[in-house]
């Protein structure tokens, strides 16, 4: 197990198009780290600049305490999965994961001791024989999974393995990478654009936007607190509803819309310095209003159903934006329904509008996290 640091690392083409800013993070031994966000973050770099594929402009990268930005790939005890496997289409399976044992002249019965171990832990023994256009989708990823781990290297490195598989193979190998990763007890750097996959996979998680870190947190502090409104969006399915929201620090509330209204305790007030900020609320928070409930209680139209078998999942328009409610279950709602909505606002987030800052977490849960997110 070896840890990776990368201190204050930039990347930067043609001396004007920074694509990747000051990145700051430790990736410990053994851990599984995800970095996330949309096409164009930077994220492919961040993994290619840690490969050795691509220089870096500034900044220093260690690996296992000792400086490596001018090593080589090959000296940088790493290995690679790449997003449309790169399999050698002539060789057979077994000749492709023993590839580059061949290139280090690794004795032959050794090569053969490890191919039979890592085929049997990815279930490709009786496809060692076939050539990569005879295996489906899911067996040639195996196949370009069993040739890094074959190699024993204490890192790997992984590009959206995953992106060309169909939904359930997708499913179906995350949990087999997972459980492959703390068998081996190596350390795993997994680059994807899919938030499902950085929630159910990374031990951590590295949220990016424009080449510059949001935030740096376990899957669940950073779903419950999200840094900014741009975690909140992108993290979740559906994602967290946002709103402008207008402070009334008479009637010590904050509106959306003139149809929404959530009390404001003495304490929250005292940490909102302007008259508008952004409410964020999940949407299994938003449930459907009992006579028992009391407090944030609103009547909406419903715009879009969506029943997915153990949730049902509606759109409605609050004050000209589109928020989405998630009920389990199955409910019998049509487009053009009102229902009556109770929000709990003690899961509410709340940011500042201007400069983004998350202002409060939900109450139950956000003081007992502890994240890093960036200053």
């Amino acid at each position: 197990m070896k840890a990776v640091e990368l201190l204050h690392v930039s990347k930067t083409y043609d001396k004007q198009q920074k694509v990747v800013e000051d990145i700051n993070v430790k990736i410990e031994p053994g851990e599984f780290f995800v970095l996330v966000g949309p096409s164009g973050c930077g994220k492919s770099t961040i993994l290619r600049m840690i490969a050795g594929l691509e220089e870096i402009t500034d900044g220093k990268l260690r690996i296992d305490g000792a400086e490596v930005n001018h090593l080589p790939p090959s000296k940088r005890s790493i290995s690679m999965v790449f997003q449309n496997y790169a399999l050698y289409p002539h060789l057979s399976v077994y000749e492709n994961i023993v590839f580059g044992l061949s290139v280090q002249k690794v004795d032959k019965k050794e090569r053969e001791r490890r191919c039979k171990e890592v085929s049997g832990m990815l279930g490709l023994s009786n496809y060692l024989d076939r050539k990569p256009k005879a295996l489906s989708g899911g067996q040639r990823q195996r196949v370009a999974l069993a040739r890094a781990i074959v190699n024993e290297a204490p890192i790997c490195l992984m590009d959206e393995p995953l992106s060309n598989l169909d939904a359930k193979l997708r499913s179906h190998m995350r949990s087999e990478i997972k459980r492959i990763q703390r068998q081996l007890n190596m350390t795993m750097i997994y680059v994807t654009h899919d938030q499902v996959e950085a929630m159910t996979m990374g031990d951590r998680i590295m949220v990016l936007n424009e080449g510059v870190i949001q935030q740096i947190g376990k899957p669940l502090e950073v779903y419950n607190t999200p840094a900014n409104p741009f975690v909140a969006k992108f993290i979740g399915s559906p994602p967290m509803n946002l709103a402008e929201a207008k402070v009334d620090r008479a009637k010590r509330e904050l509106s959306v819309g003139g149809m929404l209204r959530m009390p404001l305790t003495e304490e929250i007030l005292g940490l909102i310095q302007d008259d508008h900020i952004t409410l964020g609320i999940r949407p299994e928070f938003l449930k459907r209003a009992e006579p028992a409930d009391s407090g944030c209680r609103f009547k909406v139209k419903v715009t879009h159903v969506e029943v997915l078998g153990n949730e049902t999942v509606f759109t409605f328009d609050l004050g000209g934006t589109e928020w989405q409610a998630k009920w389990y279950g199955q409910w019998q709602i049509e487009t053009g329904d009102i229902v009556e909505i109770a929000a709990d606002t003690d899961q509410a987030c709340l940011f500042e509008l201007e400069n983004e800052r998350l202002i409060k977490g939900p109450s139950l849960i956000g003081h007992e996290l502890k994240q890093e997110v960036l200053a």
